[in-house]
């Protein structure tokens, strides 16, 4: 239980990837802020918290407002009574090709994917800076962060500008003792990618499921990622094994993209 003591805030915990890596970093020990915009969600996490003897606390918020993401840490400090974790997992997808692609589309993407996690970044560095204590950001960047892939150009951008956005604030932050990391998962079997596939089908007209089996076909291990696969790594970005790591956002996704 390397995260014993800790309390870590994780948001959009109430599905997928977001409730994996809660589940595992209470597993490990931490106690956990659950931050989703859906309340329903992310009380059914808190239930299996609860359940393995960790403290637990819900937060309804739109990680694009910024006043919204400061209000979830400062809750989390006071409920939990500690801060010392931020996993900026929220996001959205979207499927469209970049001529046809338009400005309320590009503002919204943005706003989630690439503001959400500057405005995590914002408010758990002044968290830990008013606490005078180290800690760790750890952002949900993509392959899509390393490759621009047809038809997710938007998105592509969103998670190029993660992974800029991971290096930017490594190197302000480190004289502080916070690091900032992030992961880049592949093709996981959550219903992000089931809204992927749909969406690939609509504009190409290849049958439901082909491009998430086209995509699973050129994974080296054989296998679709399971949000536990990204979660253990999330973990030990969080933990003390990772304490000389800053500014990287490695791939884990199985053999499919490689730099």
């Amino acid at each position: 239980m390397s995260l014993a003591g800790k309390v870590a805030l994780v948001t959009g915990a109430g599905q997928g990837i977001g409730r994996a890596i809660a589940l595992r970093l209470a597993k490990d020990g931490a106690d956990l802020a659950l931050v989703d915009v859906k309340n329903d969600k992310i009380a059914a996490v808190a239930e299996e918290i609860k359940a393995l003897g960790r403290k637990v606390v819900t937060f309804k918020a739109d990680i694009s407002q910024r006043e919204q993401v400061f209000a979830a840490v400062d809750f989390a400090e006071k409920e939990l009574g500690g801060f010392d974790i931020i996993i900026n997992n929220a996001g959205i997808s979207q499927v469209n090709s970049i001529l046809k692609v338009t400005p309320e589309e590009v503002d919204r993407i943005f706003k989630i994917n690439l503001q959400g996690t500057l405005w995590g970044i914002q408010a758990a560095a002044e968290k830990f800076k008013q606490r005078q204590q180290k800690g760790k950001i750890v952002n949900a960047c993509s392959i899509a962060g390393h490759e621009g892939f047809a038809l997710l150009g938007i998105y592509s951008a969103t998670k190029f500008a993660v992974r800029a956005l991971t290096q930017a604030a490594a190197k302000e932050l480190a004289s502080a003792g916070i690091t900032v990391n992030a992961y880049c998962p592949g093709v996981v079997g959550t219903d992000m990618w089931v809204d992927i596939d749909k969406r690939m089908s609509e504009e190409t007209g290849a049958p439901l499921g082909e491009t998430y089996d086209k995509y699973v076909g050129g994974i080296a291990l054989g296998r679709a990622e399971t949000p536990d696969d990204v979660a253990s790594f999330v973990s030990y970005l969080s933990g003390p094994d990772s304490d000389y790591m800053t500014g990287q956002a490695p791939l884990i996704d199985g053999g499919l993209v490689y730099r």
